[in-house]
């Protein structure tokens, strides 16, 4: 996942993983990745693809803030450094304000994949994505969504469930799947430990016990921010999505934890990293080059190189990035591992694995409470699912 333009953003969402990197990694203000490091960095991760799709993913802060032009060089370097059969596709996380007709025009001409981040209905998304002077973003973003639809430029609903939307998941649901105009919605929990502006997701904080009240948010020593989904409340919210979500919409809407989970449960592999067995596919480079083990561990701690010095191919398969990806399933709990659901979950997330188990044992999820009740939900319906397909 790139960052071509760091951290920076044209909001300031109270919830954000990302603005404090800049402050953190000693950037300096409005930085830009250069043209000599984009040619670097699409050249060398076409050489080190093997396959006949090449996906290049543009994050942010936000991406769009680098302006037309620079990703007009990113398709004429990406035509020059194509392998011969290979076709190369592109998606984009926004934020959608930046939108125009003149974007529309050159994400359409060059297929580009949209991600929009919206967080539900107006009262929901507005209490936490506002702008730099605290104003509400949701009607900038629905008129993003209407060009997009209006264009047929496929766009993904990229929603954060947070401590307050996720009390309220078929209104948050019912919106994205029939008012926003997408048939693909992603769920992702806001889950952060009160020191993750400075520290990196470890199994060395001071855990709490999964049965003690600091695992959850809301009190002043609790682990996580009080922005955090509580994890109990996040099974809920997925439950009653599936729910309706089996009632009425599958086949038609894709969600993609909703996707995953009937795959793994026929025996075909993950589709998100955050349910793999192993992770470390999800390296971030950053405006300047430099390459971190993934989006959500851009910490000192865990840089691996910069593109300018290491080939970004040696550097996704160097030892310290292998024994990161291992680590996810090494470090599991004996809790997890004795879980009916290890298969379906196997631990999540890393950098959610903020608590300990009722008998101290560190690195449990924060959210298992939540999705072993969800996985528990949705059995008999994904078992119907299988049937139905002939793969049981």
């Amino acid at each position: 996942m790139v960052k071509p333009s760091g951290a920076e953003c044209n909001i300031d969402c109270t919830y954000c993983f990302y603005l404090h990197k800049s402050g953190l990694l000693h950037h300096p203000a409005h930085s830009r990745m250069s043209d000599e490091v984009l040619e670097q960095h699409i050249r060398q991760y076409i050489e080190g693809q093997t396959g006949e799709e090449v996906i290049f993913s543009w994050q942010g802060g936000e991406p769009t803030l680098m302006g037309l032009p620079f990703f007009q060089k990113v398709v004429v370097l990406q035509a020059k450094y194509r392998k011969p059969g290979q076709r190369i596709e592109n998606d984009l996380q926004t934020n959608g304000l930046l939108l125009d007709a003149r974007w529309i025009t050159f994400l359409k001409a060059h297929g580009f994949h949209v991600g929009l981040s919206i967080d539900g209905p107006r009262h929901l998304h507005d209490r936490f994505r506002v702008t730099k002077n605290g104003k509400p973003t949701f009607d900038l973003v629905i008129a993003a969504a209407k060009l997009l639809r209006e264009a047929e430029i496929p766009f993904a609903a990229l929603c954060v469930v947070n401590r307050e939307n996720a009390l309220e998941p078929r209104a948050v649901y019912r919106f994205l799947a029939d008012e926003l105009g997408t048939w693909r919605v992603q769920f992702t929990p806001a889950v952060e430990p009160r020191q993750f502006q400075t520290d990196a997701p470890a199994l060395t904080h001071d855990q709490p016990r999964e049965d003690e009240p600091r695992a959850r948010p809301g009190l002043p020593d609790s682990i996580v921010t009080d922005w955090s989904v509580d994890p109990v409340d996040y099974g809920a919210f997925l439950s009653a999505v599936w729910d309706e979500w089996f009632a009425t919409d599958i086949g038609r809407v894709h969600v993609n934890l909703f996707e995953t989970a009937v795959a793994q449960a026929a025996g075909q592999p993950a589709q998100m990293c955050t349910q793999s067995e192993f992770c470390g596919k999800a390296l971030a480079v950053e405006h300047d080059g430099e390459v971190y083990s993934c989006d959500h561990f851009v910490y000192p701690d865990y840089r691996i190189g910069n593109i300018g010095e290491t080939h970004l191919g040696e550097l996704a398969f160097s030892k310290p990035q292998q024994d990161f990806g291992r680590a996810k399933s090494a470090t599991l709990p004996q809790k997890c591992r004795d879980c009916a659901y290890l298969r379906l979950c196997w631990g999540e997330c890393p950098k959610n694995r903020l608590i300990r188990t009722a008998t101290g044992e560190p690195g449990l999820n924060y959210l298992c409470a939540g999705l072993y009740a969800f996985y528990d939900h949705i059995g008999p319906d994904v078992v119907r699912i299988l049937q139905r397909l002939g793969r049981l």
